[in-house]
């Protein structure tokens, strides 16, 4: 039976550290899209080539707002309760992205660098004084992007051990039923209702003031959508990014040669990140749903008006007709096509140039403070997350 006439039990989770589950691999290959079974409201199609990937994410006969009704394929019990940025389609997400794009230009982004590469080599300060072995994610991989997440949205940094709860809870697959779910987001909107209050009554220069600024004095934004903004930014804002910092040290300190090589060729460093990010799979192949509004064609698939269609970015990214020797970390790759590591189309992540500039300074940071940086342990036992929507390593214990 060809994999054409069969549905796969979706997501596919069957992988080891950073390796991608083989039926990834192996529906990447076949040629076009292939059905899989949700454990919730039946079955949709997936799409896992680069090209197909892409044509998801852009063509506007697939909507996102229509995968959030109560019959669309999911991995939840529930149907979404809660809308946000990423759930709404054009032109009504144009109007929500200009609103907060402001907060993420190249040249705010620019501004940041000197902050980051400060707070990055405070906690290798920090690291230092430590007997080793020390756990990564926690001296650096977590609390880098947490503190600037914390500086740019506007939230009190002393609070960050309650939204780390919060958000850790957001990105579990399984952990946690329905009502556990709601609970979090209710109570993290209750949270965001105090910061709110408080920036009313006194507006700084951080991204939530900015915001409500757009709600009470633009009447650009409604009460409710400044609130999904917040849980959106909150729930994104930094488990991301740590958990890439983390999956990239890793990899740099297990591959032979990979963390000398980037010593020896400090200008080679923005290269390095744009392959890490190509190539370190950030989720365990999962995504938001897109359903058809009218029939769309593909390599030998029709997708009816109504169907679901899910995306592997992560799949995209390992495409051999797009990225030769996909299945190789190369530091030299110089393939003109862009990876996907952050979507791609109108939903593409807004924190994208942050995120990718906090990766670099967390890397430059080690690699000048640390040349002799290494793992504490044999890589085999580096433990990692199983059951979230965000892979990585659970612990990094490292010493120099």
């Amino acid at each position: 039976m060809s994999l054409l006439d069969q549905v796969h039990d979706y997501p596919f989770l069957n992988y080891r550290e950073l390796a991608l589950d083989p039926r990834l691999d192996e529906a990447r290959r076949s040629g076009t899209l292939t059905r899989i079974r949700l454990p919730y409201a039946g079955e949709a199609w997936l799409a896992t080539r680069y090209a197909d990937v892409r044509k998801v994410l852009t063509d506007p006969r697939f909507s996102r707002a229509a995968a959030m009704g109560p019959d669309v394929p999911r991995q939840m019990p529930d149907p979404p309760f809660v809308s946000t940025i990423m759930d709404v389609d054009r032109p009504e997400h144009g109007r929500l992205r200009r609103l907060v794009a402001v907060a993420f230009t190249e040249r705010r982004i620019d501004g940041l660098r000197p902050y980051v590469r400060q707070v990055a080599h405070q906690l290798i300060d920090d690291m230092l004084r430590q007997e080793p072995p020390v756990d990564l994610i926690q001296a650096l991989a977590l609390p880098l992007p947490m503190t600037v997440f914390c500086r740019t949205l506007g939230v009190p940094l002393e609070d960050r051990a309650e939204f780390r709860r919060w958000t850790e809870s957001l990105v579990a697959l399984r952990r946690i039923t329905a009502e556990e779910f709601r609970e979090v987001v209710e109570s993290l909107e209750a949270y965001l209702r105090d910061l709110i209050r408080q920036r009313r009554e006194q507006p700084t220069e951080d991204l939530l003031s900015a915001l409500v600024h757009a709600r009470d004095e633009g009447s650009r934004l409604t009460e409710q959508e400044l609130i999904s903004f917040g849980v959106t930014l909150l729930a994104a804002g930094f488990e991301t990014t740590a958990g890439h910092i983390a999956s990239s040290t890793y990899l740099l300190l297990t591959r032979p040669g990979l963390w000398s090589q980037l010593r020896a060729d400090p200008a080679g460093l923005e290269r390095t990140v744009e392959e890490l990010l190509r190539f370190v799979p950030l989720n365990g192949g999962t995504g938001l749903a897109r359903v058809a509004v009218e029939d769309v064609e593909f390599d030998g698939v029709t997708v009816r008006a109504g169907e679901a269609v899910f995306v592997s970015t992560i799949s995209g990214n390992r495409d051999e007709e797009v990225f030769p020797e996909a299945d190789s970390f190369r530091r030299d790759r110089t393939d003109p096509a862009p990876h996907l590591a952050f979507g791609w189309g109108p939903h593409r992540c807004l924190g994208a140039r942050l995120a990718t500039m906090e990766l670099h300074e967390a890397l430059a940071a080690l690699r000048d403070r640390i040349p002799t940086l290494r793992l504490a342990v044999p890589a085999g036992n580096v433990s990692w997350k199983t059951g979230t929507i965000l892979r990585g390593p659970r612990e990094l214990p490292v010493a120099c």
